[in-house]
């Protein structure tokens, strides 16, 4: 989602739409979170661990 969410940074930079930028930002904001709590051992999704 991390990686998603910076492709989408990339690309609504480039070509200059708005909207990729904001849904960019939204997807580099909730895998960043859900990352944290993954790491710090909290059950994301039903999983243990959150790649």
């Amino acid at each position: 989602m991390i990686a998603l969410g910076i492709i989408l940074l990339i690309i609504g930079f480039v070509t200059g739409i708005s909207i990729l930028w904001t849904i960019g930002i939204i997807l580099l904001v909730v895998g960043a979170v859900l990352w944290i709590l993954g790491s710090m051992g909290h059950a994301v999704g039903g999983r243990r661990h959150y790649w």
